[in-house]
C-alpha cells in the first residue's frame, strides 16, 4: 500500500512538470530559420508519450511541430520515439536454443 501511494505521488508531481515540455503551436515563429530542426524533433520524440496524454485534454498542445525543417525534424522525431520506447533492440540480442530430439528413440 505504501508503495502505491509513493508511486501515485510521484506521478502527480512528474506529469504536470513534464507537460511543460510538450510542443504546441508557436505563432511567434514565422521564418524558416527559426523552424524546429533535428534537436527539437529529437526532444519532441522523447516526450511524445507525455505530450499525447496532455493533447487529449488540451486543444493548445500538439504532438508534432508543424513549423519544422522537414527531413531533419522528422528524423529527430522518429529517433526520439525509438529511444523513448526501446527501439526493438531487446529481441536482437536474444539467442534461442533449439530443442533437439533424440533420434535413437
Amino acid at each position: 500500500m505504501k508503495r502505491i501511494v509513493v508511486v501515485a505521488l510521484l506521478l502527480v508531481a512528474i506529469v504536470p512538470a513534464m507537460s511543460g515540455c510538450a510542443p504546441g503551436p508557436n505563432e511567434a515563429i514565422i521564418d524558416a530559420q527559426q523552424a524546429a530542426g533535428f534537436w527539437l524533433g529529437l526532444w519532441h520524440g522523447l516526450v511524445v508519450a507525455i505530450t499525447f496524454v496532455v493533447s487529449l485534454f488540451s486543444d493548445s498542445v500538439n504532438i508534432y511541430e508543424v513549423n519544422n525543417t522537414g527531413g531533419w525534424y522528422n528524423f529527430g522525431f522518429v529517433l526520439g520515439i525509438i529511444i523513448a520506447f526501446g527501439g526493438g533492440g531487446k529481441r536482437s540480442g536474444r539467442v534461442r536454443k533449439r530443442e533437439t530430439r533424440d533420434i535413437r528413440s
